[in-house]
């Protein structure tokens, strides 16, 4: 294999909101910042699988949602990123791919983007890196690389990647001529597929030099340059993170990189990768990744399995302690707030459930009982017609807004830690087992000034108890 000199920029798509792993992963805070199959989540161990030698500092893609979140756990994985760019609403994969390219192209004109989601499982970091070594060869020629995964079952759920012949040396890396892109089959047609050999699973996982995407762009969707480049030359910089322009960027089709440009170029290579690969699709994909006992069964958490088979049971809450007995091909996961039980080939289907919960207009259905903010989280403890209790959990540094409300008043009682709290001029220090109260209408805010996480009970008394229901003065993590 030929050595391949200078780095590749990872740039890392994370502002989606996948709906298949309901009830764990949800609008508010999707699966890519959850730890799923190990300790990490599956943004940080992508973000990790992107970096060291060979690779520049990632650029990342993701809303403002999420900016908070994204910016926290590249910090704990030791990650400094080149950008964070901002999208200001998601307008799918085509606009995003080439936001970043131009960017990058701006600075570094000859460099190689390795585009990747961020909820992937790839156990084999050392051959993944190989396969991109692989693939380099052919985009620093010119060549739009993609990622063909070496199917391992008649999978509905993925679109593939007809091959002109099966891959004589898959374990090379070897890129390899690409027919056609095939869209999601039915299970007879997947069934074929697998038996003909020369068809791949498409990862969404592209390699290119910034050159190259871009001409890409200008021959097969020009539309979009113009919008797009817009958007950015006239994006602000805010906190660290980049805000694109809202109003040339909601100009920009919304559309995927495989329509607007990977369905129509010529001049395509594909790695075939066969060394391990999930996109965790379904709960289905969850159980495969996870250890599993003689009798097929996974356990997470506070979950215990009698005389089952072919099972997942996941218990995600401490103190919820989960049993199966007797079961055979099911999935069970319990949140605090959800629970779902499923037929492992059902798997695909969760996603009803949650168009289901949202009909009905069940919370659940897209935000968790645990709220993540900037500053920390909090839960609700207790609710009733003109009364709510909070647990609120303030990182250390952090801090909420200066606010006010107007109809509600609120009693804080510090159980952890050390607050600085300030209501209308007066400023104090609130200690544990103390409290302090704020009328209707008053400003105030709270800090945490220590090194240890504040912890406090907010009592809530009102005629109306809703979020929107502040008024914010001051915000170091500029919210409206």
């Amino acid at each position: 294999m030929k050595s391949v000199s200078g780095d590749i920029v990872p740039i890392i798509l994370c502002g989606g909101s996948g709906t298949r792993l309901w009830p764990l992963s949800r609008k508010s805070f999707p699966k890519q910042f959850a730890s799923l199959t190990g300790d990490k989540t599956l943004f940080q161990e992508s973000a990790e699988r992107l970096s060291g030698d060979g690779f520049s500092a990632p650029v990342i893609l993701t809303n403002a949602e999420f900016r908070f979140v994204v910016q926290e756990q590249l910090e704990q994985a030791g990650i400094m990123p080149e950008a964070i760019l901002i999208e200001p609403e998601a307008r799918n994969t085509a606009p995003a791919i080439l936001t970043a390219a131009l960017h990058v192209l701006s600075t570094t004109p000859d460099a190689l983007l390795l585009v990747a989601p961020s909820d992937h499982v790839v156990p084999d970091r050392a051959a993944f890196q190989a396969a991109i070594r692989a693939g380099a060869c052919a985009a620093r020629d010119g060549r739009l690389v993609t990622f063909g995964i070496m199917p391992t079952h008649a999978e509905t759920g993925y679109g593939y990647l007809e091959l002109e012949a099966p891959p004589t040396q898959p374990d090379s890396f070897e890129p390899v001529s690409l027919k056609q892109f095939v869209e999601k089959p039915d299970a007879a047609r997947a069934k074929q597929m697998l038996e003909a050999g020369h068809y791949l699973w498409n990862a969404g996982i592209f390699l290119f030099s910034a050159k190259a995407i871009v001409a890409a762009f200008e021959t097969h969707a020009v539309a979009m340059v113009a919008p797009v480049r817009a958007s950015l030359q006239e994006a602000e910089k805010d906190l660290g993170f980049l805000r694109l322009s809202p109003a040339p960027w909601c100009a920009a089709e919304a559309i995927s990189i495989d329509y607007a440009i990977m369905e129509k170029a010529q001049n395509l290579s594909v790695v075939p990768y066969g060394a391990g690969w999930s996109d965790l699709g379904g709960w289905d994909a969850v159980w495969r990744e996870m250890p599993q006992d003689a009798s097929g069964v996974a356990t997470s958490g506070a979950a215990t399995a009698i005389d089952c088979r072919n099972t997942l049971l996941r218990s995600e809450d401490e103190g919820l302690e989960m049993v199966g007995i007797g079961l055979e091909n099911l999935i069970a996961i319990a949140m605090p707030d959800a629970v779902l039980i499923a037929d492992v080939a059902r798997s695909q289907d969760v996603r009803l459930a949650v168009s289901r919960l949202k009909a009905k207009g069940a919370k659940q259905a897209e935000a968790f009982a645990k709220d993540r903010r900037p500053w920390g989280w909090f839960e609700t403890l207790a609710l009733g017609n003109r009364f709510q209790v909070k647990r609120i959990v303030v990182k250390p540094g952090h801090s909420l807004s200066l606010q006010s409300h107007h109809h509600r008043a609120e009693h804080w009682v510090v159980v952890e830690g050390t607050a600085q709290v300030t209501i209308g001029n007066e400023v104090q220090l609130v200690c544990e087992n103390q409290s302090v109260y704020i009328p209707i209408g008053t400003v105030h805010r709270l800090e945490n000034p220590g090194k240890l996480p504040v912890v406090l009970i907010e009592v809530q008394t009102g005629s109306y108890l809703g979020e929107d229901d502040i008024i914010r003065y001051e915000d170091r993590y500029a919210r409206g």
